[in-house]
């Protein structure tokens, strides 16, 4: 094989490999499935690692340089928000990182629940009562939740949680406690603490 030939045929595999490395830095950025506190990874600077073993499939229009890119999905929990509206865009200056903790209320089918968890709407019915609760006294309904609630998870950054978690999340103020939202994990209750 001619020189020019051998040359073209190394750029060519080094571009390969490039591509593929660039779609593993993708994947990795656009990771979207977080676990309970005591499933995930906690980093040495209380950053929550996404979890590797989450699939992901990115379109390009989700590869939008200001934010980690998105992940498709065909809804489902997290996807939208309890009244089935498809969450809107964050607010002018809504942080790029908030610490948080989590009030969780697993149902049977959500990730990670035990076998013997409460159906959805039983589950509802309680998220929404520990909302309320949360409001006055997060520690309590941390408390009562299910495991993997915590009254500080940690710090997480846009673009790791599904859309509506993400929206709530983001949108609270400091000290802000949400109403249930309902992840693949279970319903969340979440209070921001900065």
């Amino acid at each position: 094989m001619p020189a020019s030939g051998v040359a073209t045929r190394t750029l060519s595999i080094a571009l390969g490999l490039g591509a593929v490395g660039l779609a593993l830095a993708l994947t990795w950025q656009g990771m979207s499935h977080w676990k309970p506190p005591k499933l995930a990874a906690i980093s040495d600077a209380g950053v929550l690692e996404p979890d590797l073993d989450a699939g992901l499939v990115l379109a390009p229009s989700d590869l939008d340089a200001s934010e980690a890119p998105r992940p498709m999905r065909d809804g489902g929990p997290g996807f939208t928000m309890l009244d089935g509206r498809v969450p809107p865009p964050l607010p002018e200056g809504a942080p790029r990182s908030v610490r948080f903790g989590v009030v969780l209320v697993a149902y049977a089918g959500a990730e990670d629940a035990p076998r013997s968890a409460r159906n959805k709407h039983d589950a509802l019915e309680l998220a929404q009562k520990l909302a309320a609760q949360a409001k006055t006294d997060f520690h309590a309904a941390v408390r009562r939740g299910d495991e993997g609630s915590s009254d500080d998870v940690g710090t997480m950054t846009r673009g790791v949680i599904e859309p509506a978690p993400e929206f709530v999340l983001f949108s609270l103020p400091a000290g802000g406690v949400s109403d249930p939202v309902d992840t693949p994990r279970g319903y969340w209750i979440v209070k921001r603490i900065e």
